[in-house]
């Protein structure tokens, strides 16, 4: 008896191998034609069913091909399609960050700790900077796809050609600063300027890639130089510390001195503004003594004189007054100016 399966007929196309299988089957087990039309219905069926039907999961976007054309776009969730393989689905990542590295490579983790690949990825890590020295730039790019038919289907090769930009960006940023700059206090600088002109063209290519962060991992020079570069950067180090140090000690006496001038100026000034005060009082109370004498001057004499006297007089506690019309000498007492004679 012939197995059911056996191609007795192998030039026949592959239909009606089929129903010659169907028809030895149906020979070899004795099943009618509608049942072998029932288990035939009941197969394509279910294969129609688990075709039928895919679930999108969170993190993802499909695109839905119909005969390998582009129909649309569907969000997280169970979803349809028609059966058969007329329509495919394409699951594309596109709520997740994805990482391109560049100058090394990181070859998985162990515990808290990612774990590094030994090779040496100069081609990508050596840059030019602009004084003619070479830096070794090590960094990642990290990326969202913001469109998936645009990813799938406008360009080629689209992670190639991120990183080809990304490196010709990159080498641009860095050719146009010194070396300094970029092992020092550039690095996150240099890392906004190349994300932002990466992004620049890719939005040109039209490659639905939205760039999240561009960061410097690592820059070094080159190691053949290492030793030279980390003695002029222990200077430079030195140089900074004997400046902070000098404008440290600028801080500290240039306040003081200026505080000292301004308390001179200030002693001045206020030592000015009371003499031109008293010569301005003196000279008020002369013009007033002037209009008094004009008006009555024997008076304005005898007054005058009586208050010198006074004046004089309220010094001293005690004085002699020799009068030649008094023989002898008149000892006066109490400073009052008025001397007693006796005859």
């Amino acid at each position: 008896m012939p197995t059911p399966w056996n191609d007795d007929e192998p030039n026949l196309d592959p239909i009606e191998q089929m129903l010659a299988r169907l028809n030895r089957m149906k020979t070899s087990v004795g099943v009618s034609p509608q049942g072998i039309g029932a288990i035939v219905g009941g197969l394509l069926l279910l294969v129609a069913a688990f075709t039928s039907f895919y679930t999108v999961q969170p993190s993802e976007e499909a695109v839905v091909l119909r005969f390998g054309r582009f129909i649309r776009t569907e969000t997280p969730g169970l979803r349809f399609k028609i059966p058969f393989g007329i329509e495919q689905v394409v699951k594309v990542k596109t709520k997740i960050i994805h990482q391109e590295e560049f100058g090394f490579r990181s070859t998985g983790m162990r515990g808290s700790r990612t774990d590094y690949s030994d090779e040496t990825f100069g081609a990508e890590s050596l840059t030019l900077t602009g004084d003619l020295n070479v830096a070794e730039v090590e960094w990642i790019v990290q990326y969202q796809i913001s469109d998936p038919k645009k990813f799938l289907f406008n360009t080629r090769e689209v992670l190639q050609n991120l990183r080809d930009v990304t490196q010709s960006v990159l080498r641009r940023v860095v050719g146009d600063r010194l070396v300094n700059d970029v092992l020092t206090v550039s690095r996150a600088e240099i890392g906004v300027e190349v994300q932002r002109l990466t992004q620049e063209i890719l939005d040109r290519y039209d490659m639905g890639i939205r760039i999240v962060t561009v960061k410097l991992q690592d820059v070094n020079p080159p190691a053949s130089v290492r030793p030279a570069f980390n003695e002029v950067n222990s200077a430079k180090q030195e140089q900074e510390q004997a400046i902070n140090q000098a404008e440290r000690e600028y801080n500290r006496v240039i306040p003081e001195a200026r505080g000292k001038a301004e308390q001179v100026i200030r002693d001045a000034e206020g030592y000015a503004a009371a003499v031109v005060n008293r010569a301005q009082g003196e000279a008020s109370r002369f013009r007033e003594v002037l209009a008094a004498y004009r008006t009555a001057p024997q008076v304005t004499r005898t007054r005058l004189y009586l208050e010198t006297l006074e004046t004089i007089y309220g010094r001293v506690k005690s004085m002699t007054i020799v009068d030649k019309s008094v023989e002898g000498l008149l000892p006066v007492f109490g400073g009052t100016g008025a001397a007693e004679k006796k005859p």
